[in-house]
């Protein structure tokens, strides 16, 4: 006779048969649980499995700045375009790997305002001034790094119709419309007077710092100079303070919030040889400790044609070159003197006090201690003005390496250089024009 299950048995059959089913939906639906067999035979459930592995084509974490940066920069320019491109840093790579060149200046924020990746700059983000242009920054500057090559972030500073347009209150307005102005081109600048404007700029040189690039390079530090500049406005500055003051506070404020980062401004080539500001803010004097380099944009066929008497400078890269270079020199020579106190008398009789104690020499430790600041400036290797030839961006190279303070043979200019910068818009560089590994 078959006795009826008891109801404590029937709820012991049920609880059973429920917990082995939960134990099957578990190990067979969710499979970041594993099952063992080790332990004497014993079927154990052990530690869950790690997450599903990262997306391979994502990208990898931030990089360290190079512990060892090379003495002398030796460097090319590459827009965004090309540092994204698999074939065209193919070419670099054997550039750097084959030639003395052993850096790279790569846009991430171009004369449009817009960057080049996804940075962590929240504004930036809300306004939607970016584009993919390099997939995985982080991987390119460890491929770079890799082969040991010195990686710079340039960005375009005020010259930025991205910000500008999207944030009208900040951007260089028009006396004529009230809105924002425009360039002959039709780009829309930011206001350089404007904190605001300043912190933005600096927040994605951060971004750049963080990801591991080693410099940043700061282009378009200035006031607008092409198009109607009589229809400028500009909120916040009325124009009693010379420009190259204004622009002044801002490299200052600059250097102040990059402490411990190296910093480049590119500056109109101009400034070598000018005194004072040449109109559109920029003072090289004014520029001096607020940035470890200046590079000062010496491309010969920029200069008048008839500078210094060349008949045509494009054609004459070399002495163009160690013109400008002497009279950076010069200037720091015109700092130090400046800074100088005044010659004090010896005596206190009447005769005496035409005699003056000999103002002291200058020496290199003097000037050191006075200007932190090196230079390296920005080289023509592209045709304009005249058909440029390897023979002649080598030429530049040698009126860099030979310019210095004339008349004070004593002094040693080899320690405010940092060596040149090639630019070439399409990214193509004469070999011819450098030297081998």
């Amino acid at each position: 006779m078959l006795m009826r299950p008891s109801g404590s048995k029937i709820f012991l059959v049920v609880m059973i048969a429920l917990l082995g089913v939960g134990i099957f939906l578990l190990v067979v639906l969710d499979n970041s649980v594993s099952f063992s067999n080790d332990g004497g035979g014993q079927g154990f459930f052990k530690e869950a499995l790690p997450e599903e592995p990262d997306d391979p084509n994502a990208d990898i974490g931030p990089q360290a700045q190079l512990t060892n940066p090379p003495t002398m920069i030796k460097a090319i320019y590459s827009t965004a375009w090309s540092a994204g491109s698999e074939k065209k840093m193919d070419y670099f790579l054997d550039l750097f790997n084959t030639t003395e060149l052993n850096a790279i200046v790569i846009d991430i924020k171009d004369y449009t305002g817009i960057m080049s990746y996804e940075p962590d700059v929240a504004m930036v983000k809300e306004i939607g001034a970016y584009e993919t242009r390099i997939d995985k920054i982080n991987k390119l500057i460890k491929r770079l790094h890799d082969d040991g090559v010195y990686v710079i972030a340039r960005v375009s500073t005020f010259q930025d119709k991205a910000l500008a347009k999207a944030r009208p209150e900040l951007a260089v307005q028009s006396k004529a419309s009230g809105s924002q102005w425009q360039d002959r081109n039709g780009l829309m600048w930011t206001n350089p007077v404007d904190k605001r404007v300043w912190d933005y700029n600096i927040a994605i040189a951060m971004d750049a710092f963080n990801r591991g690039f080693d410099e940043v390079n700061f282009d378009y530090m200035r006031f607008p100079s092409d198009g109607n500049i009589g229809d400028l406005s500009f909120s916040g500055y009325d124009g009693t303070v010379a420009r190259d003051k204004m622009i002044a506070q801002f490299f200052g404020y600059l250097r102040s919030q990059l402490i411990g980062h190296r910093i480049s401004a590119d500056l109109f080539g101009e400034v070598t040889y000018a005194r004072g500001d040449i109109g559109v803010g920029q003072n090289l004097k004014l520029a001096l400790n607020k940035f470890d380099y200046i590079a000062p944009m010496t491309y010969p066929s920029h200069y008048n044609p008839n500078f210094q008497g060349l008949n045509t400078a494009a054609t004459h890269p070399y002495e163009v070159l160690k013109y400008s270079m002497d009279q950076v020199f010069s200037q720091l020579i015109e700092v130090w003197k400046a800074n100088q106190p005044l010659p004090e008398p010896i005596g206190s009789s009447t005769e005496d006090l035409a005699v003056s104690v000999p103002p002291k020499e200058v020496s290199n430790a003097d000037l050191q201690s006075m200007v932190s600041t090196k230079f390296r400036p920005w080289l023509q290797d592209f045709d304009l003005g005249a058909v440029y030839t390897a023979d002649m961006v080598r030429a530049q190279m040698r009126g860099v390496y030979d310019a210095g303070f004339v008349g004070y043979d004593n002094l040693d200019a080899e320690a405010f250089k940092n060596g040149w910068m090639l630019w070439d818009a399409g990214n193509n560089y004469m070999r011819a024009a450098l030297l081998p590994e």
